[in-house]
């Protein structure tokens, strides 16, 4: 097991004589024979525990990188906290004493938080195409440390293709956040949302509701403030207990004609990322990226099926996508940073970023000031 390796390998010397706890419960002095790896009790485990959050890793960032196998440290956190007063009651050095108090707090605190994160990744992973609406009900729980657990998580993983799920995740909740907090910054452009939800909501019929999203979006007047307030509307609906379900079933079918419609507008800079960090082939993908800038002279018949932006668009969204793997990533100095592998989609959106720059963002001056701007 994983998270039993990593202290049966720690530095932190365990005393093997140690007498294992007086616990007044039975059911304590049971566990306390349960052997949970070779030659170690649950007791003498969670001594482990102790000696290593004390000596061989006291910094809290250290416990987090241990606490973030969240279904292993479930299985010895009680034990842990219960060895942590047991030992505290029954050592005589005071200063000793007080450290064990003082690190079951700490640990107890920083357990609780990342359990929070834990249970909001599980519902976001739950709802993976409602993101937006889980950061509309619970906007506060999206703090900047939530981030840093999923950075936490995705260094645990050996496959480059699940720390790309895990950056890929971050960043669309990212995303999601920063929309809906520059919508709610802006109270004009909510005020004017919100008439046209009143207005959706007003239709006779759901079918026309639907009609009007539908419309809405074609004359590119479905925002994200409106977007927003469906989302809203939708998660509050879904969690009520004194709602008819008439009413839960209306702003459901508003929510999924809105789904649909935004699939309709997406930008088309996201699907072609999308297309091109999908390719492998450094030689193919650089082809892709000129062809997409390079739609044809008027005699050229275009390709319907292909997409065509301008280099300057796509570095936009490039520097959108890095700059949110970069704000996920843990506080650290520099060279540990760069030390660090990074998910397939991240290496392959700096190779883009830095082609975009070189070959076609220095040609003229403007650009090349634009480009020095936008550096990360």
């Amino acid at each position: 097991m994983q998270f039993l390796s990593i202290f049966s390998n720690s530095t932190a010397l365990l005393a093997m004589d140690r007498r294992a706890s007086n616990s007044s419960t039975a059911q304590v002095e049971k566990q306390a024979e349960v052997e949970v790896a070779e030659g170690y009790t649950i007791t003498q485990f969670c001594d482990k525990i102790i000696d290593v959050f004390l000596n061989d890793k006291p910094l809290p960032k250290d416990w987090r990188k241990l606490l973030v196998f969240r279904e292993e440290w479930n299985k010895y956190r009680e034990s842990f906290y219960n060895q942590c007063r047991s030992r505290a009651d029954r050592e005589d050095d005071p200063s000793m004493r007080q450290k064990l108090v003082v690190l079951g707090k700490k640990v107890k605190k920083i357990d609780n938080e990342m359990e929070r994160h834990a249970e909001l990744l599980k519902e976001i992973e739950q709802n993976p195409t409602d993101i937006n609406a889980v950061v509309a009900r619970r906007r506060k729980d999206f703090t900047r440390e939530f981030f840093r657990h999923l950075t936490l998580l995705s260094e645990t993983y050996d496959s480059l293709e699940d720390r790309d799920a895990v950056a890929r995740l971050s960043a669309r909740c990212l995303s999601a956040v920063c929309a809906y907090d520059n919508t709610i910054e802006n109270a004009e452009t909510l005020d004017f949302a919100q008439a046209k939800f009143d207005d959706i909501l007003n239709s006779p019929t759901l079918d026309v509701a639907c009609d009007k999203i539908k419309s809405l979006a074609k004359s590119k007047e479905l925002n994200s403030s409106l977007i927003l307030l469906i989302n809203s509307a939708w998660a509050a609906a879904k969690e009520s207990t004194t709602m008819k379900n008439e009413v839960k079933d209306v702003m459901y079918h508003i929510y999924k004609a809105t789904k649909s419609s935004l699939r309709s507008i997406a930008p088309k800079e996201i699907k072609l990322l999308k297309h091109l960090l999908n390719i492998t082939d450094p030689e193919e993908r650089f082809s892709a990226l000129a062809t997409a800038f390079s739609p044809g002279d008027k005699n050229t018949a275009k390709d319907p099926d292909a997409l065509y932006t301008t280099p300057k668009e796509l570095h936009k969204w490039i520097k959108i996508m890095l700059d949110a793997y970069h704000l996920n990533k843990e506080d650290t100095d520099i060279r540990e940073a760069k030390q660090m592998t990074q998910p397939v989609v991240i290496q392959r959106l700096f190779i883009l970023r830095e082609t975009i720059e070189e070959e076609y963002l220095k040609q003229t001056p403007e650009s090349e000031e634009n480009s020095n701007t936008n550096e990360l």
